[in-house]
């Protein structure tokens, strides 16, 4: 049986949806309720990454995990000493591309790196799914292309190789059914570089409709950050904007091709299929 965390989330919801129909499935949530895209045959289950008592029972006859942690909390160290004396053979983990860059040292990366190390030294075997920034994060600017045609935005002529959470999650479903991923890890992006310019005017082009590109000064965004996550996450974003300023965010590996048989998907791809959130 395989575990799936994360489950209401953006990658989470898309590996349920890939996983096979046939496929023994547990989902845990904090609120049940909010689970969509579920097979018939899976198994919806209450539990909370700071309730290790609720964790016995969801983890009972598990043999692979898909896990999903948020910044800041220990969620992975008390789920890790659950799921090894349960009896977990695998898991699988989605982490990020910047715990690879040596000059990533903001909060959100110190504490991804923190939690690979807890489960390479779990003793269960281990596959660590590396993104790059999800395409989606430009929901973000759907409320200001809806009301203003503006996209506000850090750095607009810093080059990202974001990539489609699809692709992501197309690739957890291989680690996580298919033999050969133990001990692997896999460093995801897209197949291009692109700008938060190039990305309003490829909306523009999309949308048939003029965009305007407005690049936020730091303390503004500083601000707007601030509204939206506590400081110290807001802070370790900013610093992240500063690395892909200077570069660290535009190599483009080839891992999901390799892995998919197919080419990345494209951001134009993905606007493409999810116009409806910003017209």
């Amino acid at each position: 049986m395989i575990l799936v965390t994360g489950a209401t989330g953006t990658i989470g919801r898309e590996v349920l949806r890939g996983l096979p129909a046939d496929l023994a499935v547990r989902i845990m949530a904090r609120d049940p309720a909010r689970v969509r895209g579920a097979g018939p045959a899976a198994e919806i289950v209450a539990g909370d990454f700071s309730d290790p008592a609720s964790l016995v029972g969801v983890l009972h006859g598990i043999h692979t995990v898909f896990l999903v942690t948020n910044p800041g909390g220990d969620d992975d160290s008390a789920f890790l000493r659950s799921a090894r004396s349960a009896g977990v053979r695998r898991v699988v983990k989605l982490s990020a591309a910047a715990v690879a860059d040596p000059g990533a040292e903001d909060l959100i990366t110190r504490w991804q790196r923190r939690n690979e190390e807890l489960l390479r030294g779990s003793g269960m075997q281990w596959t660590l799914l590396r993104p790059r920034a999800f395409m989606s994060n430009t929901l973000s600017w759907a409320r200001s292309i809806r009301s203003d045609g503006v996209v506000r935005a850090l750095y607009g002529d810093s080059g990202n190789a974001c990539v489609d959470p699809r692709d992501v999650a197309q690739v957890a479903v291989r680690a996580l059914v298919d033999d050969g991923h133990a001990g692997r890890i896999h460093t995801l992006t897209g197949p291009e570089a692109i700008t938060a310019a190039e990305q309003t005017a490829l909306l523009a082009e999309l949308l048939c409709r003029p965009l305007r590109f407005e690049e936020l000064e730091p303390a503004r965004a500083r601000a707007a950050l601030g509204a939206r996550y506590p400081a110290d996450i807001a802070d370790a974003l900013l610093e992240s904007a500063e690395r892909g300023r200077a570069g660290a965010k535009a190599e483009v590996d080839g891992t999901v091709a390799a892995l998919l048989g197919r080419p990345a998907g494209t951001f134009r791809g993905w606007a493409s299929d999810h116009l409806g959130a910003f017209g």
